[in-house]
């Protein structure tokens, strides 16, 4: 019995030593179908994008389309605008040239007539009245109160002082007090009265204002004057103003329009200037007929304005109605194009669609045969790899039961003896043997029961083996969580390894180096990044010829975690490096790869917001190196 048992240890260890290379193939090719199945990039709906974009553009075409034809119009209302606007304008600027030309005409011929009216008024009473009395007004001192200094008003301007006004009043009362200013005075009023004349002033040679018809006025001193500076050169000097009360010969008038006109007076027979006239003349009649006409100019101006406008008012009708038959034959041939195009884009979206049909069915046809051949493969390593303990355990079982069987005799006289020596009530008894034989047949040890003790403790050991295999299997698979979850990557990492241990040949190493997590978990869907672990280890065993070794590492970092495969086979050659995550690439022979497995692994890594990448050097090795986010990738929370 030591024998049988030790034969069934020895076939549990055969078993164990000779499991390779069987699971991990069927494994990865079978999570590289489901991967891919998963992966497939949603179908593009051609009449639906085609539809929806040509919608838009025409939309956005025929809204630009309306904004010129609105800017078109606008413009056109805007040029009319400024036409009408520039008419107007100078119709305006017309009117108001011509009321100032014929303001300036009227001071040109008033200013005329008061040279002439000086003239006249010089020869009827400068030599017998004016120059003996100016003469006498030379008599009195004026000096005495220029001398008496201005002030500043309010504003700063220099202005005569109270005391300066004083003095040069007493000058013109002791004006007025020379003898015959009463007759000159009188004569003036006679000279002038019923006529458009409403003052006159007469000024000495010295700016004195030896007379005024307002006599308070008599006195001042104007040799500041520019009007009066003018007339002393020569120069007439003539001003428009109104004047909301005026003391005239008549009295007191109000609000009338006034030219006043500074005048030299010469010698009679001579071109020698004695004196200074300032007559003020009534314009308002004059001013009052400038005015009407410009009034009736306005309102022509107005007239012309408003026809101008209506004529614009019904240009730009026209132009409305042109612009909306230019939209509308716009958008016609735009409905006609989109008619057109869409005949077109469906023929195409129809013919896009069988071909993308035809290959998925040839797509699913190659995977089908992928998964059923990695399937049988999987069944076949996961038989082999539970065969060993369950041979094992069914041969110590059969051999437990065979010695078990040997125990019956010795245990049923046992009972018997033990049910005699119930009985018995003397310490001695008497048993008689029911069959001398059988006993003395009986060849049973201790030894023997604690053989059948480990035995059983074998089998127990064998089905722990099978447990472990069972329990690595389903974290591997992950098949009760399909969808996103927190694991713990090293914990993955682990499982995979043991998986992979039983795939790869005994003379590959598979070594195991973790860092610590810090208990922190990875946001992924476990059996996608597990089948992109198998598949690297598989690759990278695939790549060693003879000895070698498989390093899987794994840390934390501060942008996320980081898992690198090194493996020590003969590396990828520089040409070839650049597709090897290109979709149907493969360097294998013809039947052993379809060249998806690399390609998936990439979209899975990318889909979980990492990325992978590769160092490699013939003759030296490759390093594949995956980088994980510590956070959910938006694809995966789509799930």
């Amino acid at each position: 019995m030591g024998i049988k048992k030790l034969l069934g240890a020895k076939s549990r260890n055969a078993g164990q030593a000779g499991a390779q290379a069987v699971i991990g193939k069927s494994t990865a090719g079978d999570a590289a179908i489901r991967g891919l199945r998963s992966l497939r990039a949603p179908e593009f709906h051609l009449l639906r994008y085609f539809t929806l974009a040509s919608m838009g553009l025409f939309l956005v075409v025929f809204v630009v389309i309306n904004l010129q034809e609105l800017d078109q119009r606008n413009f056109f209302a805007q040029v009319q605008n400024e036409q009408s606007d520039f008419v107007k304008s100078i119709q305006g600027h017309f009117a108001k040239t011509q009321e100032a030309e014929a303001r300036a005409g009227l001071l040109t011929i008033h200013e005329a007539g008061n040279v002439n009216l000086t003239r006249l008024f010089a020869n009827a009473l400068w030599e017998r009245d004016f120059a003996p009395f100016i003469e006498l007004a030379k008599n009195i001192d004026v000096e005495p109160c220029r001398a008496i200094a201005d002030v500043a008003d309010d504003k700063g301007k220099m202005q005569a002082s109270a005391e300066k006004k004083a003095c040069y009043s007493d000058v013109g009362k002791k004006i007025m007090a020379l003898p015959g200013f009463r007759v000159l005075d009188a004569r003036v009023y006679d000279m002038m009265k019923k006529s458009t004349v409403f003052k006159i002033k007469v000024f000495d040679l010295r700016g004195i204002t030896v007379y005024s018809s307002e006599h308070k006025q008599i006195g001042e001193d104007k040799v500041n004057n520019a009007g009066w500076k003018g007339a002393v050169s020569g120069k007439p000097t003539s001003e428009l103003t109104h004047r909301k009360t005026f003391s005239a010969f008549e009295g007191t008038v109000e609000n009338r329009d006034l030219i006043s006109s500074y005048l030299p007076v010469l010698q009679p027979g001579s071109q020698k200037i004695v004196g200074v006239f300032e007559v003020y003349s009534d314009v308002t009649p004059f001013l009052n007929q400038i005015k009407d006409t410009s009034a009736r100019i306005g309102r022509a101006t107005a007239e012309d304005h408003a026809r101008l406008e209506s004529v614009a008012e019904a240009n730009l009708e026209k132009v409305q109605e042109d612009s909306l038959r230019g939209v509308v034959v716009i958008v016609a041939v735009l409905a006609l194009l989109f008619g057109g195009l869409f005949f077109i884009v469906r023929r195409a979206h129809r013919l896009i669609a069988s071909q993308r049909q035809e290959k998925d069915r040839a797509q699913q046809q190659l995977t089908q045969s992928e998964k059923m051949a990695s399937l049988g493969q999987m069944v076949a390593g996961v038989a082999h790899q539970l065969n060993t303990p369950l041979a094992f355990t069914k041969s110590n079982v059969e051999l437990a039961m065979m010695q078990i069987q040997a125990m019956e005799p010795p245990v049923r006289i046992a009972g018997q003896l033990a049910e005699a020596a119930r009985q018995a009530t003397a310490s001695k008894l008497s048993f008689r043997l029911p069959n001398r034989a059988e006993l003395e047949a009986i060849d049973i040890s201790s030894d023997d029961v604690m053989a059948v003790s480990e035995m059983l403790n074998d089998v127990l050991h064998g089905v722990e083996q099978m447990s472990e295999m069972v329990s690595h299997m389903r974290t591997f698979t992950r098949l009760d969580r399909a969808k996103v979850g927190e694991v713990d990557l090293n914990k993955n990492l682990h499982s995979v390894v043991y998986i992979a241990r039983s795939v790869i040949p005994n003379r590959i190493e598979l070594r195991e180096q973790y860092g610590d997590m810090q208990n922190t978990m990875c946001h992924c869907v476990p059996s996608q990044l597990n089948q992109v672990f198998l598949n690297l280890i598989n690759n990278a065993a695939q790549a060693i010829e003879g000895s070698g070794s498989i390093t899987v590492c794994s840390s934390l970092e501060a942008t996320g975690f980081r898992i690198e495969f090194i493996d020590t086979g003969k590396g990828i050659a520089d040409d070839v490096l650049p597709h090897i995550f290109d979709a149907y690439f493969t360097t294998k022979d013809e039947g052993e790869g379809t060249g998806l497995g690399l390609s998936i692994a990439r979209d899975i890594v990318h889909n979980h917001g990492g990325e992978i990448k590769v160092v490699s050097k013939v003759g030296s090795g490759t390093t594949f190196t995956m980088t994980l986010p510590l956070q959910m990738s938006s694809i995966l929370a789509a799930h």
